[in-house]
């Protein structure tokens, strides 16, 4: 277990380090983050996990008979979004990243990535952007050797209550949209808040 902390202030990377995992420090930004992550995994095999998000049960099974189905390693996998909310709205944000997932096979990376280090490689890695990391390698994996796995990944839905359950979604479409027309994505950071 690998923790690529971005120099956060509230004790997390000697609580990870006290439960085992590997500590690597470096600079904030998840794509920085992410990619220092998997340099210092040892593994043929990467799953990646933002620090909010807990994989439910049966994830290891689904994660071993993916990667057991996957000859050659040219797939990816993300997993089922969940929010630890029990509200209805939380359950409609859920059905509408089940419904871009589907339409648009795109997973953002609070639902985990899944891939054998050697097709991790082969895609340049994460790239050292400050958001929208997780979209970038997703577009690069591409719809045909992408797999979405019945298992839930829960987030926090933290930033959902604080900034509302329709505003919240609103303003990640935006900026899905602003990236995918091309706006720098440390312009759209300011946006995304």
């Amino acid at each position: 277990l690998v923790v690529a902390d971005g120099g956060s202030t509230d004790g997390t990377a000697a609580l990870a380090a006290r439960h085992g995992a590997r500590v690597v420090a470096g600079p904030a930004g998840r794509g920085q983050q992410l990619a220092m992550g998997a340099e210092a995994a040892r593994g043929g095999w990467l799953l990646f996990l933002h620090a909010d998000a807990v994989p439910g049960a049966g994830w290891a099974d689904a994660a071993r008979d993916f990667m057991a189905a996957t000859e050659g390693g040219e797939r990816a996998a993300a997993f089922r979004f969940a929010l630890d909310d029990g509200s209805g709205a939380a359950r409609r944000v859920e059905r509408m990243v089940a419904w871009r997932c589907r339409v648009a096979a795109l997973p953002y990376g609070d639902q985990g990535l899944l891939l054998s280090r050697a097709f991790y490689q082969s895609l340049g890695g994460y790239r050292p952007i400050p958001m929208m990391e997780d979209v970038d390698i997703v577009r690069r994996i591409g719809r045909r050797r992408l797999a979405l796995l019945d298992v839930p990944v829960t987030s926090s839905a933290v930033r959902f209550r604080r900034d509302g359950w329709v505003a919240r979604p609103a303003r990640n479409i935006l900026c899905l949209a602003l990236f995918l027309l091309g706006l720098p994505p440390r312009l759209i950071r300011g946006i995304y808040g």
